[in-house]
This record gives structure tokens, sequence and C-alpha cells, in this order.
């Protein structure tokens, strides 16, 4: 006895499978080697003599479990034909005393046995549960399609799926094949599936369906029950686990559809709204950060395919909002018989859906780049439901502070508009008298978008509504158009005369005009000629000691600034954007990082040095520096540099002739080359 205890542990410790409860778990036998003879039934005294045990004859062979029989893959000898599972009357393991071994299997049927002799109890035992489950759902199969009574097909669904559960194999098709079986009756469309409750299926298939895919027919069948029954109680009870299984793994399309459908029938509840909250929040899970990172693509991919097919489907991007409702009235009721949603219901469906995903800070950077460019149909931008709906995310990314979120609100590229564009004063969106659009505004010119570049790219679509904006008071739009003048970034004196006279029609606007006046005055002082030429900073030295010596007279000779092993960080680039003559900078082993890079590539074009070894910068921060035409030398030693970033810096920068990229990405793929 604990001999055999031993073969069956060790067997289970080399096929990687431990006990549960006490009880060994078996992975499916599909085909394998195995020993194995066969013994005809001894009805007379030569067969008596020929089933001795000196005399039977050992074959070994690769056997095959099919779907309906056991063959060999080597065709001869005692398995020469196929053994059908019908033909089996019984699988059972047998004991020492009957033959000898204790690894060995007996496979009876009519005319004889075969003996299966195994190198272990545990791989003895692996066989036997293999050929027991293979021949037990090859005969619930035939039953299932022969069933003409719904009581009868209903019993031996229940069977098969029990004796799934409870099967000792711990295998993904011994948990999938129930469901293929079910699967392929429902696309067969049998008079026995009209007679039978679709629930009374779902709840007994429902204990596989966390552990299995669905197949394509279960996946229609239940997107159809969703559909014609979305208040059934399966829905939320059964539905819902299945449901959060798939939307954290890859989605395929009928799984999409399936979703679509469950969705909406969680929206046919009396607090649609409230329910639709609910089931977000489940998905996102109790803690700060979802633990499931494909849960948030998937939610809001299929929302935005099914609010693009509403539009398709009803032509609403050609009718005005009332035209739609009139239209609906009309068709129908608010909502049909069976309690499903009418197509205007639908699209709120998805878009509070949509607008709960913003509600959940850790899904707020990635849902801001899926939102970009403008994911819905052009046409649709005038249709307020959907316009108030994202107003609120539009909000969301506004209040947050995080950089990569609150810019989702500008366009993906020059030229192209973005949500700014959309909710500006006169926009499509624009429902509040610019109220959104003075939050976003306020919030890029207070962070990472106070710049020129920015201020360019968007002020030849902004311009005119802030300036409207600000012949209201509106402070906003004041601090921007000051912001034009700081940065030169107007194109003409008239445009620049016709924003002083903006500002200087409120007090707050002069006071904002008098202080940019008095900041430029500064700055023409620290520019007069005069001071050296050359500059080192000492070590450790921080932000505000940079600034400081700044205020100690003029710096207009200054070419050369050596700041490396120093404390300095971005901040200090304001500061250094004021050195009209500077050529040489030298930025090595400090905190300098992306957003001060773009401060200096933006004013300081007559550098022809610049040293950035051991900074903060980023490769998609490094890109900026095509702006600086007149570089010569440039050292990149140990940043993060990428191939295609060294390739676009060097095809952009004319006269760049020194370039140190040692101990980068870059410099790693050059050597592999």
């Amino acid at each position: 006895m604990a001999n055999t205890f031993h073969q069956s542990q060790k067997g289970m410790m080399q096929y990687g499978l431990t006990c549960m409860n006490g009880e060994p778990k078996y992975k499916l036998i599909h085909e394998s080697v195995i020993q194995l003879c066969v013994v005809n039934h001894a009805s007379n005294v030569i067969n008596k003599i020929m089933n001795m045990k000196l005399l039977r004859k050992i074959e070994t062979h690769h056997l095959v479990l099919s779907e309906s029989t056991i063959y060999s893959r080597t065709p001869t000898g005692n398995m020469e034909c196929p053994i059908p599972y019908c033909s089996i009357m019984e699988v059972h393991p047998l004991t020492r005393w009957q033959v000898g071994q204790n690894c060995c299997l007996r496979i009876s049927m009519p005319s004889a046995s075969i003996i299966l002799q195994a190198s272990n109890v545990y791989t003895r035992d692996q066989w036997l549960h293999s050929i027991q489950w293979k021949r037990a759902i090859h005969r619930f199969k035939k039953l299932l399609c022969n069933a003409s009574r719904p009581d009868v097909f209903m019993r031996e669904v229940k069977a098969m799926i029990q004796m799934t559960r409870t099967s000792p194999l711990q295998d993904q098709e011994v948990f999938q094949a129930p469901l293929d079986i079910i699967s392929d009756l429902l696309s067969q469309n049998d008079d026995i599936l009209k007679n039978v409750s679709h629930e009374s299926i779902i709840t007994a298939v429902a204990p596989l369906l966390e552990d299995s895919q669905l197949p394509p027919e279960i996946c229609l069948f239940f997107s159809k029950h969703c559909r014609n029954s979305p208040r059934s109680s399966v829905v939320i009870d059964l539905f819902t686990p299945v449901v959060h299984r798939i939307l954290k793994h890859n989605m395929n399309p009928r799984l999409q559809t399936f979703v679509r459908d469950y969705v909406l029938a969680v929206g046919c509840k009396n607090d649609a709204e409230s329910a639709i909250q609910t089931f977000v929040a489940s998905m996102h899970g109790p803690a700060s950060d979802c633990p499931h990172p494909r849960v948030l693509p998937n939610l809001v991919s299929m929302c935005l395919a099914s609010i693009a097919m509403y539009y398709q489907e009803t032509n609403a991007c050609t009718l005005s909002y009332g035209l739609t409702n009139e239209m609906n009235m009309e068709d129908s009721d608010s909502s049909s018989d069976d309690g499903s949603l009418q197509q205007e219901d639908k699209l709120i469906c998805f878009l509070t859906l949509l607008k709960a995903t913003a509600d959940y800070e850790d899904w707020l950077p990635n849902l801001s780049g899926m939102l970009l460019p403008i994911p819905v149909p052009k046409a649709s931008l005038s249709d307020s439901r959907l316009t108030k709906n994202f107003e609120y995310i539009m909000r969301k990314f506004v209040q947050d502070s995080r950089c990569e979120v609150h810019t989702a609100v500008c366009a993906v590229r020059d030229g192209k508009p973005g949500w700014l564009d959309l909710y500006c004063p006169g926009g499509l969106a624009c429902t509040d008298d610019g109220q959104l659009f003075t939050e976003m505004l306020e919030r890029l010119i207070a962070c990472c978008c106070r710049r020129k570049r920015f201020l360019q790219s968007v002020n030849s679509r902004i311009y005119e509504p802030c300036l409207r904006q600000a012949s209201n008071k509106n402070l906003t739009c004041l601090q921007y158009l000051c912001l034009l003048l700081e940065f030169d970034a107007l194109s003409t004196p008239e445009l620049k005369e016709k924003t002083i006279t903006a500002l200087q029609k409120f007090e707050e606007g002069k006071n904002m005009y008098t202080q940019l006046l008095d900041k430029q005055s500064e700055l023409s002082q620290l520019r007069e000629p005069g001071g050296p030429h050359s500059l080192v900073l000492p070590s450790k030295s921080t932000d505000a000691d940079l600034k400081r010596m700044f205020s100690e007279g003029p710096l207009g000779d200054l070419e050369t600034l050596n700041l490396a092993f120093t404390h300095i960080t971005s901040a200090c680039a304001q500061t250094l954007v004021k050195l009209p003559n500077l050529k040489h900078l030298n930025l090595w082993s400090t905190q300098f990082g992306d957003s001060g890079l773009e401060t200096i590539t933006e004013h300081l074009h007559h550098l022809e040095s610049l040293n950035l070894c051991e900074t903060q910068v980023t490769d998609a921060g490094l890109r900026c520096l095509t702006d600086l035409k007149q570089l010569k030398r440039l050292d990149l030693n140990s940043t993060p540099l990428t191939a295609k970033t060294l390739q676009i810096l060097t095809s952009s920068l004319p006269e760049l002739v020194w370039l140190d990229v040692r101990y980068t990405e870059a410099y790693a793929e050059m050597w592999k080359q």
C-alpha cells in the first residue's frame, strides 16, 4: 500500500500536478506510448492456456484517444483495428494478485480484454480517467443528439455537467467539450431546443463558464437571451462572472457583441445609470489600481464601436436631435414590450458607461490616450447628447494634474482640431459660454503647455474666441493674450496692437501687461553688453543659485555656461532662455528633463554645443533637439536614446559634426549590426 502511494506521488511530481484536498489531479491524455497485451475470454482449455502469463504477447503501441475510438499509430498486432468506445463494457485497474503487476489497466470488451501496463500507478490512473471521460463524453453526445423529450435532454445535460465538474481530470478540454457539444446542438437548431427553456440551459452550463472559452453558438445564444429577456435574473446572476472573465482578456468580435448586449441588458434596469456604474466598479475592483490591464481598453473599444454603430444605423449624423426624437416617438414607445432599449437609450447607455470609466484615476492616462484623436464620427459632434457626456470626461481630464492626462484635450498634431477646439466658444460642442474651454486653457497654460510652440499651434484657431472672452473679463483669456506677447507668438504688428488694446480694457489686464513690461525691462538690462564670456556654476548649486547669479549684473556677453554636476532642474530653463548669445551649454549629470529641454529648444536657437550626458531626459524628449539647427556638438552619452531617434536627429541637424551616443540603446544597436 505504501509502495503504491509512493509511485502515485512520484508520477504526480513528474507531471507537475499536485493534490487538491488529498485527491490527485490529472491531465487528459490525447495520445501516448504504452505497453499492452490482449487477453481472450477463456471459453475453452486452449484459451485458458494462451492466457497464461508466460504466453502473453506484450506489445508497445502509440495509442490515440480520438473522439469515438482508441487506435494505434502503428496498427499492427493486437491493435490492428480501432476500438470503438461503444464496444467497451468496462474500464478498471487490476490488482497485483490478478496479473502480477500493480500498474495495469483492463479494458473489457465482449470477446476479449486489453491490458494496458503503465510505468507507475499515477500514469495508470491517468489513462483510466482519460479513457473513462472520453467514453462518457462520446455517450453523452450521442444521447443529446438523439434526445426527443425536453426533460430527457435537460437530465443528460445536467449529468454531463456534473460529470465534468467532478472529474479528477484538470484540463481545459474537459471543461470545454460539454460547451462545444451544446454549441453544436444550438447551431443545428433542433426542434427539441425549441421546447427547452433557455434559462434552464444557461443555468445548467453556468458552472463551466468561468473556466472555459465561449463557443460561437453559445455566445450567440447568450447574446440573443440578453436581447430578448434583458430583465431576466440570469443576466446579472450568471452572465456577470462570464463578462468579467471576457473583459480581462483579449476580445474577438463575437465576444464583444455578447458584452455589448449584456451592457444593454444592464441598462434596462430601473436605475440604469446606477446599475452601469456598479458594473464598472466591479470591473475595476476595490483597489486604487485595477489589476487587469485589458479591462479598460475592452470597455472603451466596445463603447466607441457601439456609438459609431448607432450613428451608422440611425443616420443620426445627418439628423438633428429633435427629428430623431420625433421619429422614435412615431415608431414605438420609449421601450418595447420585452423591456429592451430603444436606439436612443442604447446610445445613452454606452455614453454612461464611457463616462463611468473616467471616475477612476488610474484609468485616466490610458483613457485620455484612447480618446485621441477624437474617436467618434465627425457629424455626430453636433449631437448634444454625445458632447454633453464627453464634457464630463474632458472635465475629469482637466482636473487631473498629470500632463499625460490633461494634454489630451489638445490636438494630436498641428492643424487637426482636438477637444479644446470642439468646446471652444463658437465650436460645435460649446453649450456653456466657454466655461469648459476656460478650464482647459487655464490648466494648459499653467502647466506643460506654457510655451511658444503650443501657443503658436493653437493661436490660429482660438485667438478670436479668446479675444471675445477677454472682452467679457475672462481672466484666463486675458492671461493667454499676455502670454502671446511675452513669447512673441503673434505673427503681425496688427495682432500685437489688437492684443494690447484688449488687455488694457480692464484693470486686471492692465496689471498683467504692466508686469510683462517690467519683466521685459529686467530682461533688457540682463542682455546688455558686459559680463563674463564663460561661467562655471559650483557643484551642488540649485535653481535658486542660478537665478541669484542672473540678478547680479548684465550677462549679454555670456556664450559658455557650465552647469555640470549641479542640482539644477528643468525649472531653470526659464532663466536660461534669457541669454540671447549663449552658444555652449553643459548640463552633464543634472536633474534637467524633458520640459526644460523643450523650453530651451524653443528659444536658444544659437546653441552650438549641448551636453545632456546622464540627465533626466527621455527618448521622446530628445526629439525636440531638431529645432536647434546650428548645433555642432551634442553629447547624449548615457541617455535613453533609441536608434530611431538617433536617425531623426542626424538627418535634421545639418551642422552637427560631433556626436557622443555611448552607453545608449542606439549605441548597442550599432554594435549588433
